[in-house]
């Protein structure tokens, strides 16, 4: 499989263009066990004016707006980064920060095909080589070790890195309204490769 660079400016990109353009890009997970290596086949964008983003609050008028704090700073930090939070007490995701930095906005993670170390993610979550292993933003954080030591850290970089392959074509991308959460629910900012058994939910 080839490896293509980043472009400069591609994490600057729309949010809403980068989120289908992860898709069959390798993310790399550098452990004590062995190198973890699995494809992206699903992904859910997240807008600065989206109130399900992590950044927005929105005001008794219903009015948007940013909004810092200690758990979600990396997403108004620079893009290429790894936002990762704790969520429903049990579960760690991981979501690129993209756009203009001061601007929160990212693309979440929410599923992987293990392309190598398979037999090591599954040692991590306790169950044999299926579907079940990666197939969910919670799913796949515990596979690959992956918990909020890593939040800002620059995924170009090891131990975790994402490399580029070449972008599935158009005909392969699925796009639906978004999962698992209870704001905005209509907005079709998920995106997943068609066909693919690793994704959460067809």
């Amino acid at each position: 499989m080839d490896y293509n660079p980043w472009p400069d400016d591609f994490f600057t990109r729309p949010t809403l263009d980068i989120a289908p353009a992860l898709l069959g890009a390798l993310l790399v997970r550098e452990t004590p066990a062995g190198r973890l290596t699995a494809r992206i086949v699903e992904t859910e964008a997240y807008l600065q004016h989206d109130p399900a983003c992590h950044g927005v609050r929105a005001r008794p008028d219903g009015e948007l707006y940013h909004r810092q704090t200690g758990r979600n700073t990396t997403m108004f930090g620079p893009p290429g980064r790894a936002y990762v939070y704790f969520t429903y007490g049990n579960h760690f995701m991981l979501n690129v920060v993209t756009g203009e930095e001061g601007m929160p906005e990212a693309v979440l993670i929410r599923a992987l095909e293990p392309l190598a170390g398979a037999a090591t993610m599954a040692l991590n979550r306790g169950l044999p080589i299926s579907p079940a292993l990666t197939n969910g933003p919670g799913k796949l954080t515990r596979a690959l070790a992956i918990d909020r030591a890593l939040d800002g850290h620059d995924l170009t970089q090891p131990p975790l890195q994402l490399f580029l392959t070449t972008p599935l074509p158009e005909h392969r991308i699925v796009r639906t309204p978004r999962i698992g959460i209870s704001k905005a629910v209509e907005c079709p900012w998920r995106f997943y490769e068609h066909g693919n058994a690793w994704v959460s939910r067809k």
